[in-house]
């Protein structure tokens, strides 16, 4: 059961956005999915509540008599939204989990060095050969400094960086519906499923 996880320590990233369509993506593939929000916020947990019916199921966690939360019977793929700030046994038990760890960053120096830091954590946890990490820029604008300054620094990271993902409101209305990329006609995010080709065939691997 492959457990992707998507973590920034910086909040307002887009990993509620990104976690969100992963879990579309899986789901529009057949498998049965759990999109697990340990986010204070609950944004991919009020998505989940969005969803319409009758696209493909995506689940949140069972919680038990016990009160201890585990994905539900059945399930092939688990996609984990994390919360800002993630560090400490937090951290820890999300790297115990973690499969895959996606970490989306914007172009702002607020952002960059932020990030810099825990993807260097991330490469030193004693996980770290057992855990595939990969980068995405996020809320690109094309033509601009600070896009080709991410570009810059993302070279420098040591992993690899799957997209540049535009600055579009389609994430956004789509979001409010309960929809991803892959619940939609394609000709109407052509241009976003192409940037995500890259994202999906790592997810896959």
């Amino acid at each position: 059961m492959p457990v992707i996880v998507v973590a920034n320590p910086k909040g307002g990233v887009g990993k509620s956005t990104l976690s969100s369509n992963i879990a579309g993506y899986f789901a529009s593939r057949g498998h049965q999915v759990m999109l697990g929000d340990i986010d204070r916020q609950q944004s991919s947990r009020l998505w989940l509540a969005l969803r319409p019916a009758e696209l493909p199921p995506i689940q949140s966690w069972d919680i038990s008599k016990d009160q201890l939360a585990r994905p539900p019977k059945g399930t092939t793929h688990v996609v984990l939204d994390t919360p800002a700030g993630l560090h400490g046994k937090g951290l820890e038990a999300v790297m115990k989990l973690a499969d895959k760890v996606l970490i989306p960053i914007q172009a702002s120096v607020f952002d960059i060095y932020p990030a810099k830091a825990f993807v260097d954590q991330l490469l030193q946890h004693k996980r770290a050969g057992k855990t595939d990490v990969a980068v995405v820029g996020n809320r690109v604008k094309d033509h601009t400094r600070a896009t080709e300054h991410l570009g810059q620094f993302l070279q420098t990271l040591g992993v690899p960086t799957l997209a540049m993902l535009r600055d579009t409101q389609n994430y956004a209305h789509l979001a409010a519906h309960g929809l991803s990329l892959w619940d939609v006609p394609t000709g109407r995010v052509e241009k976003d499923l192409t940037q995500w080709a890259a994202i999906t065939a790592w997810l896959d691997a």
